[in-house]
């Protein structure tokens, strides 16, 4: 199947985040990893604005599909365990730089951060606030493990050898399997 050109720019914005950070999605750059002109990316998107926010729905909805796959069903048909198992495969497996800068970026915008509120909010809301509950404190430390790891993976040049990456996200999903079983 053919890509659609809309898919084809947001992709090449993606790749752009990921290299470069938020700040350089424009037109030009765009464009340019792309393959277009910058014609073409004013065709699809009237304004940067309406570019950025569709690279977090495409983005959120990618994230969502990959949560979906880890756990062989959507959320409304999984258990908290179930969706928390998904969450953290995908956290330590396949999240991403751009995912992770477009959500800080999104931060402070609520429109943007609604995007991906809502996937966190299916997959991994946070804990309920009960003391006591060492279940789900237990969760809620794998969780942090799961989104350390891609944040570290982010946010460092070198990032971690692949065995020991491997390692410590085995280590994550034996702790959360631990607690399952």
């Amino acid at each position: 199947m053919r890509t659609s050109k809309r898919t084809q720019i947001l992709e090449a914005a993606t790749r752009v985040v990921q290299r470069e950070g938020v700040k350089s999605v424009t037109f030009d750059s765009v464009a340019a990893e792309a393959g277009l002109t910058k014609g073409g990316l004013l065709y699809h998107f009237a304004s940067r604005d309406d570019l950025v926010r569709a690279i977090h729905q495409h983005l959120a909805d990618r994230w969502e599909a990959d949560l979906v796959t880890a756990a062989g069903k959507p959320a409304a048909e999984a258990t908290r365990e179930e969706r928390l198992a998904a969450y953290t495969r995908v956290a330590v497996q396949s999240a991403t730089r751009a995912e992770l800068l477009l959500m800080l970026e999104g931060s402070t915008n609520p429109a943007h951060a609604a995007v991906w509120e809502a996937v966190t909010e299916r997959w991994a809301p946070p804990p309920a606030p009960t003391a006591g509950d060492r279940a789900a404190l237990d969760r809620f430390i794998v969780r942090l493990a799961a989104d350390g790891l891609w944040l570290y993976d982010s946010l460092t040049a070198e990032g971690l050898d692949p065995d020991m990456r491997r390692a410590v996200a085995d280590r994550i999903a034996d702790a959360l399997a631990r607690h399952d079983g």
